[in-house]
């Protein structure tokens, strides 16, 4: 199936195309995510951009959440017509991808020397606090692997100490991967569950629950459930203390040191002569 869309050509003006609906234009994410990277034209650079738009975009968000984004709302934001925007945004799917790699900033430095693990660490802890001062960043869709020079530099920013730790190839890409799906989701998680937009849930909220579910367990019907529930009540005191020394919060931490020490086990056996 196809649809119909105007296209702006800059020798010609717009004009109407089909186009595939089976996937994201990826040739379109890759220009304008990495608008303004190439070498440009001589003359005066243009008062709009696609980063002046995203930055915008990312304003809106930051103060009224993913929903309120529009090309609308954006053009407004600038002074400019809707229209405007199209020229260097085609449709709201690429200004949301835009916004977020704009969004995501560049990524932290390491402390690499000789440690990695700490490294892996520091780099999750970051991802983490972004997370948690954007959380609309988790309703972004993610229509294909990311592309942009943001992200692009803290998938790098990853892969240098995970390949420092031995690591090759498509382990570590997959490694990679993983440790993202673990902060994205328990992020995820965090925001369903609390609703909560700064840092990362409410102890207030968390131990007005445990206290609820107390008194629902039932130590013959939820054995496990019940052991696990006092094991934790018994350490709630230094529970809620806050992020450790690389930005983690305790259920954080557990995953993550949990992850890399089957990746260490790992290497260590595999690499064996």
């Amino acid at each position: 199936m196809t649809y119909i869309v105007l296209d702006w050509g800059h020798d010609d003006g717009w004009r109407t195309v089909a186009r595939d609906n089976k996937g994201p234009d990826l040739r379109r994410s890759i220009t304008l995510l990495w608008s303004g990277r190439a070498p440009g034209r001589r003359g005066p650079r243009p008062q709009l951009s696609v980063e002046r738009i995203a930055q915008a975009a990312a304003r809106i968000a930051d103060a009224n959440g993913l929903d309120a984004v529009s090309m609308q709302r954006v053009a407004t934001e600038l002074g400019y017509s809707t229209m405007s925007l199209y020229n260097h945004v085609p449709s709201k799917d690429l200004l949301l991808e835009v916004t977020a790699d704009v969004a995501a900033g560049q990524p932290p430095e390491l402390d690499e020397v000789g440690d990695p693990r700490r490294a892996v660490r520091q780099w999750v802890g970051a991802l983490w606090a972004g997370f948690q001062t954007r959380p609309w960043l988790l309703g972004v869709p993610l229509g294909h692997a990311p592309v942009g020079p943001n992200q692009l530099a803290w998938l790098d920013r990853l892969l240098r100490p995970l390949l420092a730790a031995g690591l090759v190839g498509g382990e570590a890409r997959a490694a990679a991967l993983h440790l993202t799906a673990i902060v994205r989701g328990l992020a995820q998680i965090s925001l369903d569950m609390t609703g909560h937009q700064g840092d990362g849930g409410s102890p207030h909220g968390e131990a007005e629950l445990a206290r609820a579910i107390a008194d629902l367990l039932d130590p013959q019907s939820y054995p496990a459930l019940a052991a696990v529930h006092a094991a934790e009540a018994a350490e709630a005191a230094g529970r809620y203390a806050g992020v450790d020394e690389d930005g983690l919060v305790p259920e954080l931490a557990f995953g993550v040191d949990r992850f890399l020490d089957g990746v260490e086990a790992w290497i260590a056996r595999s690499r064996k002569v």
